[in-house]
């Protein structure tokens, strides 16, 4: 079996899609491992559109990041290079995020585009599922996994800042408490 090493990611962008805006900010950290993280700010696309809406979330501002942001490829391979230190030799890297399938779809496209290859492979966990699957006697709605039903039932210290290190460290104290929760009896296997 091979060895696992859970990653909180979080993205922040600049529209809901890798089409339809850029990749803004990642931060990224070990769940096991708060302090072990990563944070960086990328250019903007300028050829993608700008979402006022997206901007407000995070507070971003365009004209510093295309100024001070990275190029994308830097970011990745900095990224790529920090995964690469952090993860032990044979380990697989596995991205954890809460709505995984959104900031899986941001990190994907911009380590293909300029990595040729996603570091994390073709998939992620994500904490909305992870909770769900741990509830599932209980929860009776897809829109019950949202992030503040979590937190009720979870509470970490941290605060969601929408700083993409900030909030990944949030989801890897989220992540353990989930999986470090109650659990079923185990099954008698046929």
């Amino acid at each position: 079996m091979t060895a696992e090493t859970w990653i909180s990611v979080d993205t922040e962008t600049s529209g809901p899609t890798p089409a339809t805006g850029s990749l803004l900010a990642i931060g990224a950290c070990l769940v096991d491992d708060l302090e072990e993280g990563i944070e960086l700010l990328l250019r903007p696309d300028t050829s993608r559109p700008w979402d006022a809406q997206a901007a407000s979330v995070h507070g971003l501002d365009r004209e510093t990041l295309l100024r001070d942001g990275l190029a994308p490829r830097d970011a990745m391979e900095r990224l790529a290079t920090w995964l690469e230190r952090v993860v032990p030799a044979g380990a697989r890297p596995v991205m954890i995020a809460l709505n995984a399938p959104f900031d899986w779809m941001f990190v994907a496209d911009a380590c293909w585009t300029h990595l040729g290859r996603n570091p994390f492979g073709p998939s992620a966990l994500d904490l909305k599922a992870l909770y769900l699957g741990r509830h599932l006697d209980e929860l009776e709605r897809w829109a019950d996994t949202a992030r503040v039903r979590m937190l009720e039932r979870y509470p970490v210290a941290l605060p969601h800042t929408h700083h993409a290190l900030d909030d990944a460290r949030e989801q890897a104290l989220l992540c353990r408490a989930i999986r470090e929760g109650p659990r079923w009896p185990a099954s008698p296997r046929s």
